[in-house]
């Protein structure tokens, strides 16, 4: 019997060691080979349908930017990346005729600045990579266990209220990591954010590296360049701040810089557990003074001490009419409500570009667009178009402040819809309460948090309740978060609120967060 014992408890030990040095499947399709190496399964699956496509492999499509939808079987999305949110007209124009040719008539920008195109089968994906390459864009990885987007001020370069241009460095970092099968086996997905705004327009704090602007006398010289924060994030248990590393870097060393840190991040970053493989647990598990060390031990030079962060106490959204630093010439942000702009908008944004601006477009973290060097005798023309009524340089405060994730509509990860009940808020909001002052309310869908709920003046975070035996959409809301240089996790005042009871909740609660 004690044999019988012996031999049960020794065969549950070895499988307990199995199961605990298991990967993880996402960690499996990583290690069967790179994630860039689905561009040779790509005519396969063109030629032979979706349904030819493994599900256990369909995340790998994430690396070229391309994303299989639950509730859209057959029907994919793709997500274009466009560093520090830069476009042009004829790449809305290029945009616009996929969403006509393959789409649903519409597409979404995203809280990272790029565009979110739906709707195409993937027998149409190697067409619509070839239209989008003709105008300068690709989808490299977008999604999954990638670098995503770079962010940064969507105006940089424009505004008289920046240190410098940072959006050169945001482009040689994108370069760096794109196509470069070095950076396609991270632990996680990474968020990296650029700045040299001093108008805090982009989120800092969240990021897994964030350079903002920053003076520094050395020397008895003063020098421009970055502070620099890492270890920031949303989901994976929640909103925390990134943590200030101590380092100074000159914005032509930057790029190289981050993407060192990324390479930490790639070989030390845990891998055995999803929700905690961001580069937040590895900052916390080191701190931040052993990984500053191991950075300076790999980029070869002596680590500058941290200067002095010149960002500004406000913060702006860049909508409505600026000056630019060019004489004579403007820059006039536009509210997409909730971010979804119709294939008919598209065009005429690009049009609207070609005859007031230089074609040059922007995108923000609000979801929000911009048409740049507008010059002052045009300005007059180009509010009174007929589009300007739609996609306002002067909304509602509430308009302009609502940000929504794609909901569950086309996200298998959201538990509830989140555009139209946003727009159902702000229709209820600007009737009840007219124009308030300003305030942010943000929608996340799930604890992802691509909304970036917990950083708003209000935030919305969507769940399932129980009601009378009921299963209803609901929302625990967050109050007075902020990600800039004073950032503060947003603590949750209420949980379970009906979806339906929304509205009125939100017209109670507005009038004592609105932001003086």
């Amino acid at each position: 019997m004690n044999k019988i014992k012996n031999k049960n408890a020794l065969k549950r030990k070895t499988m307990h060691k199995k199961r605990k040095s298991k990967l993880h499947p996402a960690e499996a399709l990583k290690r069967e080979k790179n994630g860039l190496e689905v561009m040779d399964d790509i005519p396969y699956y063109v030629r032979n349908g979706w349904e030819a496509i493994p599900p256990e492999k369909r995340d790998r499509l994430k690396w070229v930017g391309v994303f299989y939808r639950r509730q859209t079987p057959g029907s994919f999305m793709m997500r274009l990346r466009m560093t520090s949110g830069f476009s042009n007209s004829e790449q809305f124009r290029t945009i616009a005729l996929i969403s006509e040719t393959h789409g649903p008539g519409f597409v979404d920008l995203t809280t990272r600045q790029q565009i979110q195109l739906r709707g195409f089968t993937i027998e149409n994906v190697q067409n619509i990579w070839n239209q989008l390459e003709e105008v300068g864009l690709n989808s490299l990885q977008t999604g999954f266990d990638n670098i995503r987007g770079v962010t940064g001020c969507p105006v940089a370069g424009l505004t008289p209220n920046e240190l410098f241009d940072a959006s050169p460095i945001a482009k040689k970092y994108t370069d760096i990591i794109t196509g470069n099968k070095a950076f396609t086996d991270i632990p996680r997905k990474f968020n990296v954010g650029i700045t040299g705004c001093l108008d805090n327009c982009t989120h800092t704090a969240s990021q897994d590296i964030a350079l903002i602007p920053a003076v520094k006398e050395v020397d008895n010289q003063e020098l421009k360049g970055f502070n620099v924060l890492v270890g920031g994030k949303m989901g994976s248990g929640g909103f925390t701040l990134a943590k200030e590393l101590d380092v100074f870097v000159l914005p032509e060393l930057a790029a190289e810089l981050c993407a060192e840190i990324t390479l930490i991040f790639r070989d030390h970053g845990a891998r055995k557990i999803r929700n905690k493989s961001r580069m937040a647990f590895l900052i916390a598990d080191w701190g931040v003074e052993k990984f500053r060390k191991e950075l300076e031990a790999r980029h070869a030079k002596h680590l500058l001490s941290a200067g002095k962060d010149i960002r500004g106490k406000k913060k702006t959204d860049h909508t409505g009419i600026f000056s630019q630093k060019q004489k004579s010439l403007n820059y006039v942000g536009l509210v997409v409500p909730v971010g979804r702009i119709t294939t008919p908008q598209l065009y005429e944004v690009a049009r609207l570009a070609d005859k007031y601006g230089s074609g040059q477009i922007r995108l923000t973290q609000e979801q929000n667009l911009i048409i740049t060097d507008v010059h002052d005798s045009r300005v007059g023309a180009l509010t009174a178009e007929p589009l300007l009524q739609e996609l306002r340089y002067d909304p509602s405060e509430v308009m302009r402040g609502m940000v929504s994730c794609t909901g569950i509509d086309y996200c298998h990860f959201s538990l509830i819809e989140t555009k139209e009940r946003a727009m159902e808020a702000i229709k209820h909001l600007e009737e009840k309460l007219g124009n308030t002052e300003p305030l942010t309310i943000h929608w996340s869908g799930c604890p992802n948090g691509c909304g970036n709920h917990a950083a708003a003046d209000i935030g919305l975070l969507g769940k399932k309740t129980k009601i009378d035996g009921v299963i209803t959409d609901a929302v625990d809301v967050f109050v007075k978060g902020n990600s800039g240089p004073n950032p503060k996790v947003a603590p949750k005042l209420l949980e379970n609120v009906p979806c339906d009871d929304l509205p009125e909740v939100l017209e109670g609660l507005v009038p004592y967060l609105s932001r003086k």
